[in-house]
């Protein structure tokens, strides 16, 4: 066991505070004493490894569930998003903390934590023996646990505290008992054997916790005075200092008397020890706390482009970099003290945000959308909706991300109408059909069962077809244009529908098997603002398809890099077949284009298509430069209905109010409704974007045809047929 002259020494130690104390003690007390003494000279004496070998069963359970030796394992720390230009856009965090350098941390921070916590610090091991004994005494004699705890002591238990992965760990580094404080003392000890006390201090300050969500001095710092750990002052300093002990309950910005008291004592404290001058602390005593606060909100919520931020928070939660299952890759975003820099566009996301938010109220029965991504790159520079992210319904607020794919966002996304009529235009000039191949296309027609055949070699059901612009003989370019289902329903069939299915899934485009019908080629699938900016982008790249991606690159806590995330791209047409349908879709952005006579034009080359899906459900927008791609799109859907289940479903936008104006069945267009909203955003940051022309197209529009007939009857009934697409 011990040497006697240890033990005695500990006994010395114990009488002499009692007597300091001048304070009874029991009989019965003392005799606790003697034995907690006892096994405290045991534990310190024996190997760690032999604890496993006690046989007293108080405190093997709570010895036992604690770890036998220390490791230097990282702290948790706080992870930051940037937008594209380095600003900060969010922080992801378990506990909030950054870890600085001891060197970092201002001299006076360092003597007021030493001050108040442990003044002898750099005198003693990691056993102040005198503090520790004057705590055996006091718990023997009155049956509580109370301080004594050296620094080093201190760090041991937060360390277990931070460390601990199960309940029962955590229980263990928490438990008022003075096995727990054995054990405590035993690691220190050995903690003390391998680490210099700079070492030691530095890692405390950055592991201890200051209240109201600061973790480590870094963040204590710029939470409660706006500075970084260098620039604290004394009367900064002490206020930090003091919060270490009960962080809760002196927690400034909600018990300023006794977080003030409590830092006047650290400064009598400071001056007492020869740290400060007494004048200083004495002035400082009379003074406010002085703070200066600077919120660290964790997540996406209330920060500038809440939705880009969440889907970048999402995408990066399924990225194989960050580790091997969701919840590894949860840790080290929120533990892992990463800088993610994002491929976010601030000015781009202020003009989404606000054309969205000013064309659709939240609490309206319709969601506003709108996505940009860049050609050739897939950087998603920015995605907005209406709806603001929180849980308040009566405010309209929704957690749902309806911009992006299901993954990402939980919206099963929306029909895009006719901009699907890309798609089909692509298969074409992928199957030699050429631009001047013309069709007359009447105002209706059927095509009857068995025209098309899908991938599984299934023919489709009879499909009744419908226009809603113009009707006559149409050649690709004024078919593709003025938007007439009939021509498309008679390019469809000679592209192939499979065809057009795979020449959507070449553009990122999930078909279900069921949509593989005739109407495909009038978007009945449902789709994301996000898919079909993404799908748009590649003629606009020159008929590359480059997968969308949030974030750039990852740096981990010390700067080096994790994963750089380069664009994933593979050919999805030639660079002739994406002139040509860049060529046939710059028409709806000219004079004379649905899009242009509803104020869409731009001040450099663009091009798009427009889109209203069956029934009114959405309507669409998807319009290009070469260096950005936009989706804009209004839909319907079903809000405060009893039925859970059927709110964020859907609905006709026919008789929805947004924004204060009533729609009726005629003001439920694609380049009428969706396309002002697209301009909104695309002409506020017009003048960022490069006026660089489009390539050449192999053919230019064919010769005129005939004078298209305008049918003004075509609006009386818009709901048989499947097929009826009004995008004027």
């Amino acid at each position: 066991m011990a040497s006697k002259d240890f033990r005695d020494s500990l006994r010395r130690a114990a009488q002499s505070e009692t007597h300091s104390r001048r304070k009874p003690v029991l009989v019965g007390a003392m005799a606790r004493l003697s034995a907690l003494a006892g096994l405290l000279v045991a534990l310190i004496l024996i190997p760690t490894t032999a604890i496993v070998a006690m046989t007293t069963s108080k405190v093997t359970d709570d010895v036992l569930s604690l770890p036998l030796t220390l490791e230097d394992q990282p702290n948790a720390q706080t992870s930051r998003l940037l937008a594209s230009n380095g600003e900060l856009i969010a922080y992801f965090y378990n506990e909030n903390r950054q870890d600085v350098p001891l060197a970092d941390i201002a001299p006076v921070m360092q003597d007021a934590i030493l001050s108040i916590e442990d003044a002898r610090f750099y005198e003693h091991g990691a056993l102040d023996l005198k503090g520790t004994m004057r705590a055996l005494v006091n718990n023997a004699a009155e049956g509580q646990t109370q301080g004594g705890s050296s620094i080093t002591q201190q760090l041991v238990k937060l360390t277990l505290l931070s460390q601990a992965t199960t309940k029962e760990q955590q229980r263990a580094a928490t438990k008022q008992s003075a096995a727990r404080k054995i054990r405590e003392l035993k690691l220190a000890i050995e903690y003390e054997e391998k680490h210099s006390k700079k070492e030691i201090l530095e890692r405390y300050l950055n592991l201890a916790y200051f209240g109201d969500g600061s973790y480590g001095i870094s963040a204590a710092a710029a939470h409660y005075f706006s500075k970084t750990p260098a620039e604290l002052n004394a009367r900064q300093a002490a206020t930090l200092a003091g919060l270490v002990k009960n962080p809760v309950d002196l927690d400034p910005n909600v018990y300023p008397e006794k977080a003030l008291q409590r830092r006047n004592t650290v400064l009598a404290v400071m001056a007492r020890l020869g740290k400060i001058p007494t004048a200083e602390a004495e002035k400082y005593q009379s003074a406010g706390l002085g703070l200066k606060l600077t919120e660290f909100p964790n997540g996406c919520l209330g920060v500038t482009g809440e939705f880009s931020c969440d889907y970048a928070r999402q995408w990066l939660l399924a990225q194989p970099a960050l580790g091997a299952t969701v919840e590894e890759r949860r840790t080290k975003l929120e533990r892992g003290g990463l800088t993610i820099k994002s491929n976010i566009d601030l000015s781009m996301q202020s003009a989404a945000d606000s054309a969205v938010t000013s064309t659709v109220k939240a609490t309206d029965e319709a969601i506003a959308a709108l996505a940009m991504v860049e050609p050739g790159t897939g950087k998603v520079r920015a995605v907005a909706q209406s709806r603001p992210m929180g849980r308040s319904k009566k405010a309209g607020e929704s957690f749902i991300n309806f911009v992006v794919p299901t993954a990402y966002g939980q919206s099963g996304g929306f029909p895009a109408g006719s901009t699907f009529k890309m798609f089909t235009v692509a298969a074409a000039l992928k199957n030699g059909i050429d631009v001047s191949q013309a069709y007359n296309s009447p105002k209706s027609m059927t095509m009857p069962a068995g025209t098309y055949t899908t991938c599984d070699g299934l023919s489709t059901s009879e499909w009744k077809v419908n226009n809603s612009t113009t009707s006559g003989r149409k050649n690709m370019y004024t078919g593709t244009r003025e938007s007439v289902n009939t021509y498309f329903s008679q390019l469809e069939k000679q592209a192939g529908l499979c065809n057009t299915v795979r020449a959507a899934e070449s553009m990122g485009i999930k078909v279900r098997d069921e949509d593989q019908v005739g109407p495909f080629t009038l978007g009945v699938t449902d789709v994301s603002p996000l898919d079909m900016a993404t799908a748009y982008a590649t003629p606009a790249s020159g008929g590359m398809y480059c997968k969308p991606r949030p974030v750039d690159e990852i740096l981990d806590s010390s700067g080096q890099l994790v994963k750089k995330f380069e664009p994933s791209c593979k050919r999805a047409m030639t660079k002739e077949q994406a002139a040509q349908i860049n060529d046939i879709l710059r028409g709806v952005q000219e004079r004379g284009g649905f899009g242009f006579s509803n104020g869409t034009g731009l001040s450099v080359p663009s091009a798009a298509k427009t889109g209203t899906a069956q029934d009114n459900k959405a309507v669409w927008y998807s319009g290009y430069t070469p260096e950005l791609a936009t989706a804009s799109m209004i839909a319907g859907v079903v809000t405060n209905n009893k039925d859970e289940a059927l709110n964020g479903r859907p609905k006709s936008l026919a008789g929805v109010t947004i924004n204060g104006n009533l729609l009726n069945f005629n003001a439920v267009g694609g380049s009428s409704l969706a396309g002002p909203m697209w301009a909104k955003a695309m002409q506020k940051i017009q003048s960022s974007l490069t006026p660089v022309n489009f390539d050449t197209p192999p053919k230019r529009q064919p010769v005129a045809q005939a004078p298209a007939k305008k049918n003004d009857d075509d609006n009386n009934d818009r709901r048989g047929g499947g097929g009826r697409d009004r995008d004027r």
